[in-house]
Formats: structure tokens, C-alpha cells, sequence
């Protein structure tokens, strides 16, 4: 079995990874993934608050010396024209990842691709639009695409596990404790864990929506050290490189400022369901996560993942934080409001406290115990996310009563936090 030693820089940089073959494009006005504008002065300046921003030769320096790489690679840089499965591709790919795993790392793969590798085979001459149909293409098209990176990892003696998760699943601690236990233990044994959301069972309502927030949520779950964004574009750019002036974006050293300064439009390709903002999202939340990030095109995976210069790369801004509050924080999008009074409000911000339902006004959405919700102060401004103690529609009967209260008129099991400070997080 192969060891999952952590390497040192020095032991991936005297080693060749070859790229993962295929060509980069610059992102070209009115093409996919779309169109990208970023203030440039954002871009090149600004200081993380939680931790001193490192300079682009140290992230690059990181993402070398990374003991666990989790790897997101998108539909489009795995497919041909015709929305079918690229065998070369896909095989290119897995040689990068192989050698970097044969180094001693631990290599986490995210794949898209299960919609895009069963609609062909299924004799549609594009992707599905109605929902029915893609999940059951999905669930087609995810065996073909686990086989062909069975037989290609296979190539290099290296195991192959699958897992896939959905976003109902792993905000729920039990199942959320499940998927972390295998993923170590899969990582353990020197097997390449491979993860997908599950399409087949995952609702329009509660969904990650896209593998790259997925991966990053993950790279936080296995305590990566590094997470590598691979697309169809060879990086970020200050504007379409068509456009006179545009330049490649070497280093973001903080993503959360860079946010605000840029406009996308666009949805990605065809074959795909994300685009640019998805991506830039991903890697800021591994950049709270304390994990830095490399965004570039597949064909660039191998150089990438040595810390060459290739692509997009963006700092951590944040120390290591706990992994469960983040999937709480990022995970899926909540599915209701509860507003709070002025005095709740206040104790939500200085962190570390329990909504109580004598400090709630109102409640909004349809929602079920477990399931996100936003806490929003009376002026609709987002506090905090976190999962809710009970039913939506059971929290009228408690606004503004407090424990005491709960307990004489509704009984001793309404008697606790709406939202346990455990399961809360700022925003």
C-alpha cells in the first residue's frame, strides 16, 4: 500500500509532474465561464484581520509542501464539444494526481461530470433541462464516470472510494460525523477518495448547487492543506483578456476585499453548472478556513500542484477554525428567518451565545427542526446563520416567552434555544 507520508517541498519539487495535458484558454468576452471585471487595487492589496498576509512565492510555498490536496475539476474540463466524456482528458488528469499521491500526499478528488458523462449514452444530444432528467442521467452517467477513474488511478496501483453527499445530509451532525470518519479512514489507507454531490437524490430547495463550494467545504472537513480550483480557464483576469490592458491575476491575498470589487455574468458552460463567482466563493471559504487556494485549468493540475507559477492563487486569511461551524456557515442555503429584538442582536454579535425565544420577533419561511436558518436583526440585516431547534411553525407559540414561561404554558421540551450556539454561526 502506498504510505501517505506528508511530503516535504523539496521532495515534490525534485520530482517532474507532468501536466495534465490538454491546452489553457484566457477567458474571451461573451465565452465561457463568462465575463470578469476585478478592481485591480483590490485585488493587489489588502490585509487579512485574523492572520499577517503571506507574500505569493510563500502560498505557492504551501500549496507545494500540502501533506492533504483536495482537487475540484469541473464538467467542462472533462468532457468534449459534444457533452461526452473526454477519455484523454479524464486520463491526463489522473496521471497529475497519481504522481503527486505516489510523493506520499493525500489527494482528495471533487468530479463533476456524472450529468454530462450519462447524457450521451443515454442518446440525448445535450444536457437535460427538467430536473427528473438529470437526476436519473446522473444516475447513469456517475458509474460510467467512476469506472473510467477506477481503470485510470488503477493504471498506477491506486484505489479509487466513492462518496456521494448532499447538502441535507452532512449539515445533520450524525451524518456530517459519518462523512468525516470515512474520509480520514479512506485517506488512511492511501485510497483517492472521489466526490460528487449526489444529483440523483439532491432537491432544487437544499443543494450545494455546485462542486466548487463542495470542495471547499471539504478541503476544511479533511484538514487540507491546500485546495486546487481546476477549470477550463487558466486563471483569473482583471477584465476579458481581449480586452486591452487585461492581465493575468497572479495573487489575491484576500478574497473577501476582492469580492466586492468584482462582476461576472455568466453561468459557466453548458456542460457545467458553475462559473467564476462559484469558484471565487470556493476559495473564500477555504480562505477563512485557513487553506490556500490555486485556481487554473486542468492541463495546468501537475504545475499547480508543485506551487509552479501557474494560475490564480489566493492567501488564507483566517486561522484554522472548527470544520463542523463552517459547514453550518456555508453548507446549503437556509431555509427561513428568524427575526431578534435589539438585546439579542447584541448578544448574537459578541459570539458565543444561544438565541433564546425570549429575545425573538418573528419567524419566516417553512422550515423543519435541523434545517438553516438566517438570524436577522429587526432591520433585516443577516446576523448569523444556524440550524433551527425546532419546526417553523411551532416558533410563534414561543416568541418573547422565556424559559420560565416555556416551561408553564407549552410544556418542558419547548424549553431550549431556538438556536443552540453550537449550531450558530456569524456572519
Amino acid at each position: 500500500m502506498v504510505t501517505a507520508n506528508p511530503p516535504t517541498i523539496a521532495h515534490r519539487k525534485n520530482n517532474e509532474v507532468a501536466p495534465a495535458g490538454g491546452s489553457c484558454r484566457a477567458q474571451r468576452d461573451g465565452g465561457s465561464p463568462g465575463r470578469l471585471q476585478i478592481d485591480s487595487s483590490t485585488v493587489g492589496g489588502g490585509i487579512g484581520k485574523q492572520m499577517s498576509t503571506p507574500s505569493q512565492a510563500e502560498v505557492r510555498r504551501m500549496i507545494a509542501a500540502a501533506g492533504t490536496i483536495v482537487v475540484k475539476v469541473g464538467s467542462s474540463s472533462l468532457t468534449q464539444p459534444s457533452g461526452h466524456l473526454d477519455p484523454d482528458k479524464l486520463d491526463a488528469l489522473t496521471a497529475a494526481l497519481a504522481q503527486v499521491r505516489l510523493m506520499g500526499a493525500r489527494v482528495v478528488l471533487v468530479s463533476s461530470g456524472a450529468i454530462a458523462a450519462g447524457f450521451g449514452p443515454l442518446g440525448f444530444d445535450e444536457r437535460p433541462a427538467d430536473v427528473a432528467t438529470q437526476q436519473a442521467t446522473a444516475a447513469v452517467g456517475q458509474g460510467l464516470l467512476m469506472a473510467r477513474y477506477e481503470a485510470a488511478f488503477g493504471r498506477f496501483g491506486i484505489r479509487v472510494g466513492q462518496i456521494l453527499i448532499t447538502a441535507e445530509d452532512t449539515i445533520r451532525a450524525t451524518q456530517y460525523r459519518n462523512v468525516e470518519r470515512t474520509l480520514d479512514r479512506l485517506l488512511d489507507l492511501g485510497v483517492v477518495p472521489i466526490i460528487n454531490e449526489n444529483d440523483s437524490l439532491a432537491s432544487n430547495e437544499i443543494r450545494f448547487g455546485d462542486n466548487d463550494r463542495l470542495s471547499a467545504l471539504v478541503a476544511n472537513l479533511v484538514r487540507a492543506e491546500a485546495l486546487v480550483l481546476l477549470t477550463d480557464v487558466d486563471a483569473l483576469y482583471t477584465a476579458p483578456p481581449a480586452q486591452p490592458g487585461s492581465r493575468r491575476v497572479e495573487y489575491v491575498p484576500n478574497v473577501i476585499d476582492a469580492l466586492g470589487d468584482i462582476q461576472v455574468s455568466g453561468s459557466g458552460s453548458k456542460v457545467g453548472t458553475g462559473g467564476m463567482v462559484t469558484k471565487l466563493e470556493a476559495a473564500r471559504v477555504a480562505a477563512v478556513s485557513g487553506i490556500p487556494t490555486v485556481l487554473t485549468c486542468a492541463s495546468n493540475a501537475g504545475p499547480a500542484m508543485m506551487g509552479d507559477p501557474v494560475g490564480t492563487v489566493f492567501a488564507p486569511v483566517k486561522a484554522r477554525g472548527s470544520s463542523r461551524r463552517l459547514w453550518i456557515g456555508f453548507a446549503a442555503e437556509p431555509r427561513g428567518t428568524i427575526v431578534v429584538d435589539a438585546g439579542a442582536a447584541k448578544a448574537i454579535r459578541g459570539g458565543r451565545a444561544s438565541l433564546l425565544a425570549a429575545g425573538a420577533l418573528d419567524v419566516h419561511g417553512d422550515f423543519s427542526a435541523g434545517d438553516p436558518v438566517w438570524i436577522d436583526d429587526e432591520s433585516g440585516t443577516h446576523l448569523a446563520r444556524g440550524l433551527a431547534g425546532f419546526d417553523s411553525e411551532e416558533i410563534p407559540q414561543t416568541l418573547g416567552r422565556n424559559t420560565a414561561q416555556l416551561k408553564r404554558f407549552l410544556g418542558d421540551q419547548y424549553a431550549h434555544p431556538l438556536v443552540h450556539r453550537d449550531n450558530l454561526v456569524l456572519v
